[in-house]
């Protein structure tokens, strides 16, 4: 599903209106029509409602969900807010419509003054006071009037975008003047904003309504940002030959564990092993050699020179890819040895966990990775390799940057991770949920990723299957274990499925 700006959207309903076509007031109306039955669906008409409306597009919406619950029978109290004296001609539109409906039970026209109505428990407010045009944060009155609604113990259901809240860059937006709605019913397709963490509690429950903006333009506009999908996922799996045996499948090399952190390695061998590769190395400290065989019999173990820590580069020639990083520890020694590793390494590599906490101490270093490489942070790694990010936005942007930069693909970890391509592009992930927050569960990413490279799969191929099976085998393990109670481990377990539904 492609991710398209407020601008692209702008120019998509203006696409819409001439190929369709339709008259602007008429796509209105669709949205309108698709909001209200949204409505309709979770409160019924003794629900007393009260709508708030701004003067652009976003309020014609709203006005014309007034008018069609009022029609319905529900008891509507309506507000327009006019201060400039200025109404986009579709709201002007609506008002009129509004106007000529008698069973509203009340609509004003606010132009100076304003005595808030009171919203009790059993009130529900309808926000369309802006929408995914906006493009500075809120303030004096309507400012005001956001801090009240959210005062209000009021249930609130934003139009297209919580009033406040802009699409896509919030870094230096106001968020106390954000609506927080229980409910979003946006337009079409989720706004890039949707997918960050720290924007979830205005957005409430989130509701795609499709208002059938044109499939043409939709194709025919490049999107920068897109959200992978189940059928986008399907024809990138590589079909196993019948002929097939270890040494076709690939040899995967993982360099992970340190005194301590052998359990890192021991996911990350498992993992790989479960995603499918022929072969798997795990070169780690003396001190795992125990704990490597018990646990993955299947796995070889190549032992370090040190006792506690990874201190030699390994030969990589006879590898098809190379995974390094999971509780590899950051000592000098381990980081001379990593950097040694990476420039001599020709097959693809994925770098994670300590592998990227050196990096971060030695930036210089990151000129010296090789094109093509995969990295794999959480947030606050990435922040310490690239520097504190106000925000997701941000940190996104940058992500995006580096990548283009080093010729790498980035993977910023969070319930959206997001695969952030060289070409500039940017690729969502869907699957995946909080119980996955516990620890183990990148080392597991980093094993899959690791084995589908070892496999032939390109690295945005990999990255993207990598991403989805990770996430997918996660949620069917929360569906049978909860979310509370769910280990790295148990993500590893339910691969096999994740897996087979894919090749059903």
């Amino acid at each position: 599903m492609k991710i398209f700006t407020s601008a692209q959207i702008h120019e998509l309903d203006k696409y819409t209106i001439e190929h369709e076509p339709i008259d602007s007031i008429d796509l209105m109306e669709r949205a309108a029509k698709a909001i209200a039955r949204s409505i309709a669906e979770e409160w019924s008409t003794a629900t007393p409602v009260v709508v708030f409306a701004g003067p652009g597009n976003n309020g014609g919406d709203a006005l014309a969900v007034a008018r069609l619950l009022a029609e319905q029978g529900y008891g509507v109290s309506a507000f327009l807010f006019n201060i400039t004296g200025h109404l986009s001609a579709d709201c002007a539109a609506n008002k009129d419509r509004l106007v000529s409906v008698k069973k509203i039970q009340q609509f004003i026209e606010v132009k100076q003054e304003f005595d808030p109505p009171h919203l009790d428990a059993g009130t529900l407010v309808v926000d369309g006071l802006f929408g995914s045009g906006l493009n500075k944060p809120l303030a004096g009155g309507f400012a005001s009037l956001v801090k009240y609604i959210n005062a209000s113990p009021a249930s609130v259901v934003s139009i297209d975008v919580p009033s406040g809240l802009m699409a896509e860059d919030n870094t230096y937006n106001v968020r106390a003047n954000t609506i927080h709605a229980d409910l979003t019913l946006t337009l079409q397709q989720p706004k890039l904003s949707f997918l960050f963490a720290e924007n979830q509690h205005y957005i409430g429950r989130l509701k795609v309504l499709d208002i059938r903006i044109s499939e043409e333009g939709m194709a025919k506009t490049d999107a920068r940002y897109h959200i992978v999908d189940e059928n986008e996922v399907r024809p990138l799996l590589k079909k196993r030959s019948d002929f097939a045996h270890k040494g076709s499948m690939g040899n995967a090399l993982l360099v992970a564990g340190s005194y301590g952190m052998g359990g890192a390695a021991v996911l990350a061998a498992r993992a790989c092993l479960r995603a499918g590769v022929g072969k798997v190395t795990v070169h780690s400290p003396k001190c795992n050699s125990l704990v490597l065989q018990i646990s993955v019999p299947e796995a070889v173990v190549q032992l370090d020179q040190e006792e506690t820590v990874f201190s030699e580069p390994v030969d990589a020639e006879d590898y098809t890819a190379l995974g390094i990083g999971p509780g590899l520890g950051q000592s000098e020694t381990t980081a001379i040895a990593l950097i040694a590793q990476l420039r001599r390494t020709q097959c693809p590599i994925v770098a994670d966990a300590d592998a990227l906490n050196i990096l971060a101490n030695h930036r210089a270093w990151l000129q010296q990775l090789p094109k093509g490489i995969i990295l794999t942070p959480h947030p606050k790694e990435f922040d310490r390799i690239n520097g504190h990010c106000a925000d997701s936005y941000e940190r996104l942007s940058r992500a995006c940057d580096m990548a283009e930069r080093l010729g790498a693909y980035i993977i910023v970890k969070g319930h959206y991770s997001a695969l952030c391509k060289p070409d500039g592009h940017v690729a969502f992930n869907p699957t995946g949920n909080a119980g996955m927050a516990t620890a183990g569960s990148g080392d597991v990413l980093t094993g899959i990723i690791t084995a589908l490279l070892a496999r032939g799969y390109k690295q945005a191929d990999a990255c993207t299957v990598g991403m989805y099976l990770h996430g997918l085998a996660g949620d069917i393990a929360a569906r049978s274990l909860g979310k509370e109670s769910l280990t790295a481990g148990d993500i590893i377990n339910y691969l096999p499925q994740a897996f087979m539904r894919l090749e059903d």
